[in-house]
Order: C-alpha cells, then sequence, then structure tokens
C-alpha cells in the first residue's frame, strides 16, 4: 500500500509498513503481553511512524476495549525507548469539539457503509438510541475521523481486528467499508494473507472466505 490511497483508491501491494501496523492491530486485540510487544518491535523495524502506531493504539479501545488499549499504550511507550513515543496535545480531542465529532462522524461513517448507511443508523437506533450516538461521535467522529491515519489503514487494522476477535458479523461491515473507504480488493486480500501466525487458522479461514463472497457481490 502506497503512503496515501490514490485518486481512484488502487494501490497495488500492501507495503512493509501497513502489514506490520495490520498483525499489530490483531495482536493488540487477542494477543499476549509478549506478543503485542514483539508486535511493536516488528513496527519500529519495518519504520512504522510513531504517529501510525499511537493512532492503532488509541483506536483499539473501540474494538479490544480500554483493558487492552491501556496495556497496548503502556508497550508501546516502552517500544519507544526513553522520551518516545510522547504525544503532543492535539485539538481534536477536548470534549468542546462533540458538535465537529458528530459532523465528522456522520461523514465517515457514511464512507464506511455506502448504501447501507441510512439501513445502519435505523438498526443502531432501534437497538439503542445511545449506542447510535456513540457510534457516531465516539466511535466514527472523535476516534476514526481523527488525523494521523488515512481511513483505509484505519478500516484495514478493523478488520485485522474483527478477524482476531472472531466478530465475524463486523468483519462483514468493514470488508465493505475497506473497499468503500478506496482500498483496493488484492490489498484487503493481503491483508489478510498477514494475519497467518496472528489469527487462529480456522478463524482466518472464515474470514477469508467472507472477503471472497464480499467480493463475488460487488
Amino acid at each position: 500500500m502506497t503512503q496515501s490511497l490514490d485518486g481512484r483508491g488502487t494501490v497495488p501491494a500492501l507495503d512493509r509498513a501497513t502489514a506490520a501496523l495490520v498483525r499489530q492491530s490483531a495482536r493488540i486485540t487477542a494477543g499476549s503481553e509478549a506478543e503485542v510487544r514483539a508486535g511493536f518491535a516488528e513496527c519500529n523495524a519495518a519504520k512504522v511512524s510513531q504517529r501510525w502506531q499511537e493512532e492503532l493504539v488509541l483506536q483499539s479501545y473501540l474494538f479490544a476495549g480500554f483493558p487492552r488499549a491501556l496495556n497496548a499504550a503502556r508497550e508501546w511507550r516502552k517500544s519507544q525507548g526513553a522520551g518516545g513515543g510522547a504525544a503532543a496535545d492535539s485539538p481534536h480531542d477536548g470534549y468542546d469539539q462533540v458538535y465537529e465529532w458528530r459532523a465528522r462522524g456522520e461523514v465517515t461513517c457514511a464512507v464506511v457503509y455506502g448504501e447501507f448507511y441510512a439501513k445502519l443508523r435505523g438498526n443502531i437506533r432501534a437497538l439503542s438510541p445511545a449506542l447510535d450516538e456513540w457510534m457516531i461521535v465516539e466511535g466514527y467522529g472523535k476516534v476514526l475521523s481523527r488525523p494521523g491515519l488515512d481511513l483505509g489503514r484505519r478500516e484495514l487494522c478493523i478488520v485485522a481486528a474483527c478477524a482476531a476477535a472472531g466478530q465475524d458479523r463486523q468483519l462483514h461491515s468493514h470488508l465493505h467499508g475497506a473497499l468503500n473507504a478506496g482500498v483496493a480488493a488484492e490489498v484487503v486480500r493481503a491483508t489478510l494473507e498477514s494475519l497467518v501466525g496472528i489469527v487462529a487458522p480456522d478463524g482466518l479461514a472464515r474470514a477469508q472466505l467472507l472477503f471472497a463472497r464480499v467480493v463475488g457481490k460487488s
């Protein structure tokens, strides 16, 4: 994958840095602390930027929960050495931005879900109006619309997290989401292949079969 998605949303292959990032997403979600530690060493060897690694850690709380996100943050800080990995204050983090979060969350969620966006919102509101609000404001607005990591790579990291967690329903949505965000099908396929040895074989086989169905219907 190139450093940024081109205008057509097609990329030739999964580059080393992006592969390391998505593999680490799977480790943060379902791996041991030792595996997470090894994953950050892999990211550093692949020259994954500190910003990308930080953004992965931050978004992991949405898919792995706060305990794993906090453990990942601890291992990431240690992996950067003394004084490394220190994040600057962001103007996008204050809760006075809540209306902006909602607005850009609606835009980002609409990109990810495409023609199914309106149906998604209706379904989630029927389950819980609170979850619908949190999904848009917290998830897609505050977190997934942050600068520092493009939406295509964020979606690939989510694909890896859902595959690792065995969350097939959400995986199905975010396989579509990666394509909707402009990632080429061969890059999504290569992302799944990069998870060999990290995601359980049966879970990975299900994910690859699911993607074949997604591509077959597109």
